[in-house]
């Protein structure tokens, strides 16, 4: 039977429950795909952030309704789903682990905004589990593990769309376009820039963990620690364990546009530098960066900048891209305003400022079954976080690093490649084979 022509539901694979769940893995394959005019019913895992976004975003689509809200905070999971009733004038079913949504077969789409850590491996169990995902950048933690999720997508055929919302901005694929067709000449160097503003955050030490928080399911797949207030909810993203520093959560979306914009993969050789000059609080990740990805072999380079306090703009811009060619050069200014410059004299050319509909993307690629609609791809999700991993391995090994980006691992360099992945802690394991 031809895959359009089943019900669009799933179905139980019986013989395998009980030892996918002994391993905490989902137990629900795909049957089917969407009918054109099917009502897709979505499920948003982790609400007190991004979450809330994807919420909105899902919300306001024809034909989508978000049936399923997640969280392991039972306090932001009632408080989420007070609001939602009061907003929508309906109520939303409320579960706590993640994996109750997958085993959901009216669960047609789920959107992961849960902390960075526990994206990728997330993202895996929905394609097993026959979902199509949303996914909030960056798509991994770690590089191997982006690579396992792209492994997953393509192999269980799924829909797998990465938060990098610039893509579908229409001022941004035209400035893309201008890149390509020669606007600013020969693009031989791309810039991204963060400077967001990140205060002292202090050190609150170990403390009980609240009885509202399921304090194991939000560690996952990392090693077990004592619960800290440092962590829980935000400050997550300065910490190793669960975060990537700010190079790995805003500068996901530029790390992505100066990739996109210098048609280039993962770099052949990075240095970094910075550190912690401002304040003596505890978070682990710098809070000045500064790294350079070069491309020997096409002549490109990208420099990337993250500052975290008082500093200047570049252009306008605090966050953005900045695009040089031997004709003139381009600003991109947030997600989607762009301008350029031509000639020695900065002529202004070509602008425009226009946004777009990334979740709208998204669901539309669902309905055809058809990857060539995303505009955030799954690559997206392993490319762009990837760079920004290694731009990472560089800083904490403190010198530059030769990689090879076919085969993505570094040369002849034990002590970084060992950095490519991280260790798991059982049941929360990517797996080798997807």
């Amino acid at each position: 039977m031809k895959e359009n022509q089943v019900s669009r539901r799933y179905v139980l694979k019986a013989g395998a429950v009980s030892s996918l769940a002994a391993m905490g893995m989902p137990t629900f394959i795909p049957a089917s795909a969407f009918g054109a005019n099917d009502r897709v019913r979505v499920g948003v895992i982790g609400i007190n952030g991004r979450g809330k976004d994807h919420i909105q975003g899902f919300s306001r689509l024809n034909d989508v309704e978000v049936a399923t809200l997640c969280d392991v905070d039972s306090t932001v999971l009632q408080n989420g789903a007070s609001d939602f009733e009061k907003k929508y004038n309906k109520k939303v079913k409320t579960v706590a682990d993640l994996r109750q949504v997958y085993e959901d077969k009216d669960i047609d789409v789920v959107s992961i905004a849960t902390p960075n850590h526990w994206h990728a491996l997330a993202a895996i169990w929905a394609c097993q589990a026959g979902k199509d995902v949303y996914v909030e950048k960056p798509g991994a933690h770690n590089l191997r593990e982006g690579r396992k999720l792209v492994e997953a997508a393509h192999h269980y055929k799924r829909i797998v769309q990465h938060g990098v919302q610039l893509r579908s901005s229409v001022a941004i694929q035209e400035a893309i376009k201008h890149l390509r067709d020669g606007l600013i000449g020969k693009v031989y160097m791309a810039r991204g820039l963060v400077y967001k503003w990140r205060p002292d955050i202090g050190n609150k030490g170990n403390s009980p963990v609240p009885s509202e928080l399921n304090w194991n399911m939000w560690q996952g797949p990392a090693q077990a620690k004592e619960f800290s207030k440092n962590y829980v909810h935000y400050n997550w993203h300065w910490f190793w364990d669960y975060g990537n520093g700010d190079i790995g959560n805003q500068g996901i979306h530029e790390t992505d546009l100066c990739m996109w914009g210098l048609d280039v993969g993962l770099p052949e050789e990075i240095t970094s530098a910075g550190g912690k000059f401002l304040w003596n609080d505890c978070k682990e990740t710098p809070e000045t960066l500064t790294s350079i990805y070069k491309y020997p072999s096409s002549g490109k380079v990208i420099q990337f900048e993250v500052r975290p306090w008082m500093t200047n703009k570049e252009d306008g811009v605090e966050i953005g891209n900045i695009f040089y060619g031997d004709k003139g050069y381009m600003v991109v200014n947030g997600y989607s305003d762009y301008k350029t410059f031509l000639g020695k004299e900065r002529a202004p050319g070509p602008a425009r400022n226009e946004g777009g509909d990334h979740y709208l993307n998204f669901i539309e690629a669902v309905r055809a079954r058809d990857t060539a609609k995303q505009n955030g791809p799954v690559e997206t999700a392993h490319l762009a976080s990837g760079i920004a991993h290694l731009g990472n391995i560089a800083y904490r090994l403190g010198r530059t690093l030769h990689f090879d980006p076919k085969n993505e691992v570094f040369v002849s360099d034990k002590e970084a490649n060992q950095m490519l992945t991280r260790k798991y802690r059982a049941p929360f394991v990517v797996p080798e084979k997807v």
